[in-house]
């Protein structure tokens, strides 16, 4: 079993996750942002949007817009600090035509920029990887988790790529967790996430300096089981608890997947 922690931050590294390249990650993207805005027309701009309470159809345009739009500029102008994009920041246009034409900007300087920068070129990110490599990742999943938001308000039935969502967990484990301002303490609790379409698995082991995470089978005092997309949607609360296959202690699972500060 390998085991996976959080790097310091402020070191420079490449985290190389799962089986999919930049160039793999790059496809999805250019696939799942149109598609995003397609299905959050086919809703309607006041369509609620089930994963974020207080949100509508266009609300989630404008978001998947500002979030392309920063990311995109940061990688076009090889910018080294978030502050530099502010001053660059559009206010949200009147009408929903003018939202959804600066989401399809948006996109399309991102894709532009991602495709034509160097992977290792450095620029800002949150995380500990400070590349574009990073953000290449980070707007795949970003985008794929929200094109579910907007199918799902659509009415249609939409699962994310077994092979992405796959990543995406990767992703969520050791990446995201180990920037975490309040680390889930625990004293030896372990949780088995278990992917049914693929060789995904993965052990959360809840220490009491926080939550390391280890690939690879073991068995853990709770586990869910499931589709790898199943897996991401319920990490990143798309998906209750009640509709994957879990089993043993129920109320530490919950306890992990309420934690985190996803707002």
């Amino acid at each position: 079993m390998e085991l996976l922690t959080g790097p310091s931050l402020g070191d420079k590294f490449t985290l190389s996750l799962g089986a999919m390249d930049n160039e793999d990650l790059l496809t999805s993207l250019r696939r799942d942002a149109p598609a995003l805005l397609a299905a959050a027309r086919s809703a309607g701009p006041g369509q609620p949007i089930e994963a974020c309470p207080g949100w509508t159809a266009l609300d989630l345009v404008w978001h998947i817009g500002e979030v392309h739009f920063f990311w995109g500029t940061m990688v076009q102008r090889r910018f080294t600090d978030p502050a530099q994009v502010d001053p660059l920041r559009p206010e949200r246009p009147a009408d929903e035509e003018g939202i959804f034409a600066f989401a399809e900007g948006s996109a399309s300087m991102l894709i532009d920029a991602l495709s034509t920068v160097d992977p290792s070129t450095e620029v800002w990110t949150w995380s500990a990887q400070h590349d574009v490599a990073f953000v290449v990742r980070r707007m795949a999943q970003e985008t794929a988790v929200h094109r579910v938001d907007a199918e799902r308000a659509a009415g249609n039935p939409y699962r994310i790529d077994a092979e992405l969502a796959s990543d995406g967990i990767d992703e969520f484990f050791f990446i995201h967790l180990p920037v975490e301002d309040a680390p889930l303490e625990g004293s030896g609790e372990t949780i088995h996430f278990h992917q049914s379409d693929g060789d995904g698995e993965w052990l959360a082991h809840l220490t009491p300096s926080g939550v390391e995470v280890s690939s690879g089978h073991a068995k853990g005092e709770a586990a869910a089981r499931g589709t790898a997309s199943d897996l991401l949607l319920l990490l990143w609360r798309r998906l209750p608890g009640s509709d994957i296959e879990t089993f043993g202690n129920r109320e530490l699972l919950e306890r992990f997947l309420g934690w985190m500060d996803l707002g």
